[in-house]
């Protein structure tokens, strides 16, 4: 079963993802929490898979409490999914930067939210492909200046590649076209690139890619 704990200050959103969750049966609401701060609480206590987290929330924000997940070692399985009432919000990148997973638009339709919950889960691709790539290319622009190169020293030339794709959004099995190589070929590199650079997950990929240089702003089409 895939354990998620909910995190939204509105009872209603709440109660409209649990029936919507709960219904599934490979996915089970373990908790619930009405801020940032009971959130964090909860997922020490719970220990669930995935947490949904509205990035704004009293008392403590969502950014925060991502923050405190994913710097908490005892916490390294836990994903976060950042719910977001817009596409274009202001936050989403820097939540990604504070180690989401992914994000979600509020709005997204049922079958949309059910998917994402499941590839955060499998670890397999950041979540609504064309959202995120025009959210990556906004946030990206405004992010601080590339890092040294040095950190991707340790990469092969094929790791360098894959990273780059998995930069510019595309999906193991996208990967595997573009290559000419089987989706498990490109998932292995995918995860021996992330274990190199010991990043937590792909969306944290995503983020050195563009900070380290090795993508940048526009190479999307």
């Amino acid at each position: 079963m895939i354990r998620v704990l909910l995190a939204d200050d509105q009872a209603l959103v709440r109660a409209g993802f649990r029936a919507l969750l709960d219904a599934q049966p490979d996915i089970e609401v373990t908790g619930e929490a009405a801020d940032g701060e009971e959130a964090l609480h909860a997922v020490r206590r719970l220990r669930p898979d995935v947490v949904l987290m509205d990035i704004r929330m009293p008392v403590l924000d969502g950014l925060a409490a991502t923050r405190g997940i994913t710097g908490d070692e005892r916490l390294t399985d836990v994903k976060v999914v950042m719910l977001t009432t817009f596409e274009l919000d202001e936050y989403v990148f820097e939540a990604i930067r504070s180690g989401a997973s992914g994000f979600l638009v509020k709005d997204s339709e049922p079958d949309e939210l059910l998917r994402a919950v499941r590839a955060v889960v499998a670890g397999d691709a950041l979540l609504s492909p064309g959202v995120t790539r025009r959210l990556i290319a906004e946030f990206a622009a405004r992010s601080k200046e590339p890092a040294a190169a040095g950190a991707l020293a340790g990469l092969t030339e094929r790791e360098r590649e894959v990273m780059a794709l998995v930069g510019i959004g595309l999906t193991n099995e996208e990967i595997a076209r573009r290559l000419v190589v089987s989706p498990l070929t490109a998932k292995t590199h995918v995860s021996r690139t992330m274990v190199k650079l010991g990043v937590r997950d792909r969306a944290q990929l995503v983020v050195l890619a563009y900070e380290s240089g090795l993508v940048r702003p526009g190479w999307l089409g």
